[in-house]
């Protein structure tokens, strides 16, 4: 399915050279700061700037204009005047240009009945030279793989996580969340204006990348609903979906008039759509992120009967009580541990200042130590209602209690129990005075894929979001750690 759109985009996200046209020597202008940055970022093929007053950037040669490269270019990011884009595009078409990215604003975002003119004669004539617009009113790709970043952007490291993204604005933000967050990008795309290449084009190109196993997507509008509605129904059931779509309320939709010239339907037409096609529905850009880095982090999945562990050391009773309030008020089920697992919880902790029934408060582990708590975690895991286990975890009270050593001996022990059993972990480190301490457990934990959130009910939602998404199109047991896809995707029927 849509295996076409990986050689028609190919030279989109795996360009063999780059020109940047609006580059000139000492200057920050946008475009000489694209020419700077994917000469940092180490992108692997030639980097041709290109501006009228010639000179050098980088050690590089400012050409004059695109015809007078002396090499190939599959790829032109333009940072120019829009008053030029027309003339630009007649010189791409004669260099045999692949693919052109416009920077360059102010089309019908901007002003509409003139803008949306300019933007039907840029489309013709480069549908009459074989050339494909991304944008305009765009910063294109990343592609952390081929050392292509956004704008003055960082590289994270490649994964198997590909998003798509009208806004520039939020497409800055997931990679930018994506490195602090260890989600892992295969690529990405901001299109902007999408005059010709748009949500559609990209959806089926990450559908059929089989670098990409999850897909996020940030939606304003789009110029033709029924395409798009038909994209998402083929993708969602073979690779989860996960959209955000902003422009819900009247001054949603307003703003994205003039952001990218989007006309948006109402928000209760987009949910219903979302729905009917079978793809995940966000709110938030957190919500985005949480719900990708639950796709990408988890090995197994089998359900959503969530145990709560509160208490790790003291104040472990109102925070297992909200616990379990923030779960059932977001989608998950907080089932009852067994008689026989309360049983040995109560040989382990006793009950008094103990609550042993899920959501569980196991601080009173703190009196008989650390063995003591690691066996009451691996009991309330074991047991068999439970498949998922948010573990609540304060720096705050921690490390006065057990100090940075025992701290890192609950941690080691949270990985080794990811490591050895199928439940996912889940762990809650909300924010506190201890930050530094905090972010660098944060990625330990990341790093051995045990996803890490800031609240219970942030952790709730992304895990609803999950598991509504498998009960729709998949075995819930055979979510691995590379998306394992429904017997009907597989087969291509």
């Amino acid at each position: 399915m849509f295996e076409e759109k990986l050689k028609e985009l190919e030279p989109v996200f795996y360009p063999k050279s780059i020109a940047v046209v609006g580059a000139s020597a000492g200057s920050i202008k946008a475009g000489s700061l694209w020419v700077h940055t994917l000469v940092s970022a180490g992108f692997p093929g030639p980097v041709y700037p290109v501006g009228s007053r010639g000179g050098r950037i980088r050690e590089l040669e400012i050409f004059p204009n695109v015809r007078l490269i002396p090499g190939d270019v599959d790829y032109v990011i333009v940072a120019i005047p829009r008053q030029s884009v027309l003339e630009l595009l007649d010189d791409c078409a004669v260099k045999g240009v692949k693919a052109v990215q416009f920077f360059t604003a102010g089309f019908s975002e901007m002003d509409v009945q003139q803008g949306y003119n300019l933007e039907q004669q840029m489309l013709d004539k480069a549908r009459q030279g074989g050339v494909r617009i991304i944008g305009p009113n765009c910063i294109g790709v990343y592609c952390p793989e081929w050392r292509i970043p956004f704008l003055m952007g960082r590289l994270g490291e490649g994964g198997s996580v590909g998003f798509v993204s009208q806004s520039g604005g939020v497409a800055g933000k997931l990679a930018t969340t994506g490195i602090a967050r260890r989600i892992n990008y295969s690529k990405g795309i901001s299109f902007g204006n999408g005059i010709d290449l748009d949500a559609s084009d990209f959806l089926q190109y990450l559908a059929a990348d089989p670098k990409t196993d999850v897909i996020g997507a940030y939606l304003e509008g789009t110029r033709d609903g029924i395409r798009l509605f038909n994209t998402i129904k083929e993708v969602a059931p073979v690779k989860p979906l996960v959209v955000w779509k902003g422009g819900r309320t009247e001054a949603g939709a307003q703003a994205a008039m003039s952001h990218t010239g989007s006309l948006a339907s109402s928000g209760a037409i987009w949910s219903a759509m979302l729905r009917q096609a079978g793809a995940i529905e966000v709110h938030s850009l957190e919500e985005l992120t949480d719900t990708l880095l639950i796709f990408q982090q988890v090995r197994h999945w089998q359900g959503a009967n969530a145990a709560i562990i509160g208490g790790l050391a003291d104040g472990g009773g109102g925070i297992s009580v909200s616990g379990g309030d923030a779960c059932t008020e977001n989608g998950l089920n907080v089932p009852p541990l067994s008689s026989k697992t309360r049983r040995e919880l109560r040989k382990l902790l006793g009950e008094v200042g103990s609550i042993l029934r899920n959501p569980v408060d196991v601080s009173q582990s703190q009196f008989r130590g650390l063995p003591t708590l690691f066996q009451a975690i691996d009991l309330v895991t074991r047991d068999a209602a439970i498949d998922v286990v948010l573990i609540q975890e304060d720096i705050d009270i921690l490390l006065p209690i057990y100090s940075q050593k025992g701290l890192e001996e609950i941690n080691e022990f949270f990985v080794e129990l990811g490591s050895r059993q199928n439940k996912p972990i889940i762990v809650v480190l909300p924010p506190g005075s201890a930050e530094p301490e905090r972010l660098q457990l944060e990625q330990k934990l990341l790093a051995a894929s045990i996803p890490v959130f800031c609240s219970v009910e942030r952790a709730a939602k992304a895990i609803f979001n999950t598991n509504m998404y498998l009960c729709r199109h998949g075995n819930k047991a055979s979510h691995t750690r590379r998306f394992e896809l429904p017997l009907q995707a597989r087969s291509g029927s």
